[in-house]
């Protein structure tokens, strides 16, 4: 089954039993779903971005909801803006986004979705993943784990994906402790390979370095 990369950044971003988040606190999860969404948009040749400059390259429908309502955001704005700003910007949107992406998956039967209550009184939705989901999850972690641990030079995909999970701090879900310890460089050189990748990691190192600091000052 081909998923897109917000699929495949969502499915590593629930617990494979209970459907609930890990990985790095907000925002961390929001701006790696509203990368993924550029970038998949990047590699369907939607858009193209440079340093400057992130420019629609066609306005073709991708047939994706999620893809497609992005495509519309970025278009219709009357002034031309990088990278950064469109992930911030569409990253204030991932609630609504990550409803969508997770109905996909759901439809699709990678994701199954159960009601229930958070310590017994605040209503919980949870997606785990039923046994037909199982692989798709596997097959994206063994995706990475085998550009992780050899030398070739990856596809953009995947690098992407890896500046994804490195953004949101899925790594460690990804490769064992002793693996990380042999490979971290080996993350750092594959997730900064692209533009995209790049910008992410600024962006989020910034994000966490201004709570930081905010909680510090209170």
């Amino acid at each position: 089954m081909q998923l897109t990369m917000p699929e495949e950044i969502m499915l590593l971003l629930l617990d494979d039993r209970t459907g609930r988040p890990i990985g790095l606190p907000a925002p961390a999860g929001d701006y790696a779903l509203s990368s993924a969404i550029l970038m998949e948009l990047s590699l369907q040749g939607r858009v193209d971005t440079d340093l400057e400059r992130l420019m629609v390259t066609s306005q073709k429908p991708t047939d994706d909801p999620v893809l497609d309502e992005a495509l519309i955001m970025i278009s219709s704005s009357q002034t031309m803006r990088d990278s950064r700003h469109w992930i911030v910007e569409i990253g204030r949107k991932t609630e609504h986004l990550r409803s969508m992406v997770l109905d996909r998956l759901t439809a699709k039967g990678v994701l199954r979705r159960e009601e229930g209550r958070f310590l017994w009184v605040f209503p919980e939705r949870r997606y785990p993943k039923p046994p037909e989901g199982q692989a798709e999850v596997k097959e994206v972690r063994a995706r990475l784990r085998d550009v992780l641990l050899h030398d070739e030079i990856p596809e953009p995909r995947e690098a992407l994906m890896i500046g994804l999970a490195r953004s949101a701090g899925l790594i460690p879900l990804i490769l064992s402790p002793e693996e990380q310890d042999r490979a971290m460089a080996r993350v750092d050189q594959v997730a900064d390979l692209e533009e995209l990748g790049r910008t992410l990691s600024s962006v989020t190192r910034e994000v966490y370095a201004m709570m930081l600091a905010f909680a510090g000052a209170h």
